[in-house]
């Protein structure tokens, strides 16, 4: 017998034992049974079909209460109870962000998405076209979630899956989230031996690597006292490991395996070429100590938000190429005004936090040189009006297993 005909053999006996076993009213996937017996038939994409795909779609507006990314973790209320939902039928999560509500709609009825993750007006002009289900609030103008009419497995499950008590919880999740140490650390004190100048017993390290972002070592001292304390072991809530507090994803990214994450000289070593990918990405900004302060801001909030608060200083009249005018106008991607503005692709972001990143960094830098500090910003934030309404569409997608 040829190997084609074993090969095909193979995979027919592996069809059979998986529709055997859906026959018995489970349905088996890669992330575990599921049992379906329960569910009504559908000719339509039932739930029976996302979990099959392994993927749940879901339609939101960006905002602080339903959907952003910060520090590469996707956060926001409707996203995180929405997220639990998919991992309890066992699919990942695939965010996509609309413009407006009518846009979420005219999606969720062409079949582009799963569900509307967002609080919907009762009145709102097409909304007799949904099937409300899963989220519901105490408000006698706003609806739950949303799901296409015919999609009654999915409108169920959710109806099935959600307590009354869930949003309150996942507020609360996430407030201690944001608000509690965010970082296990031990703390170790800023200078290792002030009189010699020895700022860390990782000093060496800095010196070999910092040079190939082109950066004074001090400073990548300074950013590391930031991340992590100088503490190796370092680990986030987020994900964030090591020395230089690098993502799990930004680590694939740069050849750093999880084995190595919290060993010093690769850290640090996965840091430098980041810092130079970084310090490439913002080379149009022409002060290499300017920009300097935009890769901090990115390793910390993200170069696509840096991008979103460089275009609202360009908007309002201000310079990109400075970060002081740059970060008084990312303070305005907390408002609702900045997020929502036409020029903005990335939503709402934590921006004081960014802010704040760059400015410890700067004033710690100016103590390792012996220096006067002068602060980065001057803690204004410009007037802003809304004058044209958002045009362009924007998809993020965000995956979690």
């Amino acid at each position: 017998m040829s190997r084609a005909y074993i090969i095909i053999g193979v995979v027919l006996l592996f069809l059979t034992g998986c529709r055997e076993k859906q026959d018995n009213g489970r349905l088996v996937t890669p992330w575990g049974e599921i049992q379906t017996d329960s569910l009504p038939e559908s000719d339509d994409f039932t739930l029976k079909d996302i979990v099959t795909g392994g993927e749940m779609i879901m339609l939101t507006l960006p905002g602080p209460e339903t959907y952003y990314d910060y520090h590469g973790r996707g956060m926001g209320a409707q996203f995180l109870l929405c997220e639990k939902f998919a991992q309890s039928i066992g699919v990942s999560l695939r965010v996509e962000l609309c413009k407006d509500t009518a846009e979420m709609i005219n999606r969720l009825e062409l079949g582009e998405a799963d569900i509307i993750a967002f609080p919907l007006p009762k009145n709102y002009a097409g909304a007799d076209s949904l099937h409300f289900c899963g989220l519901t609030t105490d408000s006698l103008r706003t609806a739950g979630w949303a799901v296409q009419p015919h999609n009654t497995e999915l409108a169920q499950a959710l109806d099935h899956w959600f307590k009354p008590d869930m949003l309150a919880k996942i507020k609360q999740e996430e407030h201690q989230l944001l608000t509690q140490k965010r970082v296990h650390r031990r703390v170790f004190s800023p200078f290792l031996n002030r009189q010699t100048g020895q700022i860390s017993k990782f000093d060496h390290l800095f010196q070999k690597y910092a040079p190939q972002a082109r950066w004074d070592w001090r400073l990548m001292a300074a950013q590391c006292y930031q991340e992590s304390c100088f503490d190796p072991n370092a680990r986030s809530w987020a994900g964030a490991r090591g020395l230089m507090q690098i993502m799990p994803g930004t680590a694939a990214h740069l050849g750093l395996s999880m084995e190595q994450i919290h060993q010093p000289e690769p850290n640090i070593a996965a840091a430098a070429k980041y810092l130079q990918q970084l310090t490439a990405t913002f080379k149009d900004i022409n002060n290499a100590t300017e920009r300097q302060n935009f890769v901090l801001a990115a390793y910390n909030g993200g170069a696509n938000h840096v991008r979103d608060a460089m275009a609202l200083t360009r908007k309002n009249g201000g310079n990109p190429q400075r970060w002081a005018d740059v970060a008084r106008n990312m303070m305005l991607l907390r408002e609702p005004a900045g997020y929502n503005d036409p020029v903005v692709k990335y939503g709402y972001m934590r921006a004081n936090e960014t802010v704040d990143y760059v400015e410890k960094i700067r004033e710690r830098y100016a103590q390792y040189r012996g220096v006067p500090f002068r602060s980065t910003t001057n803690g204004s934030t410009p007037t802003y009006q809304m004058v044209e309404p958002r045009k362009a569409k924007h998809q993020h997608k965000y995956h979690v297993q």
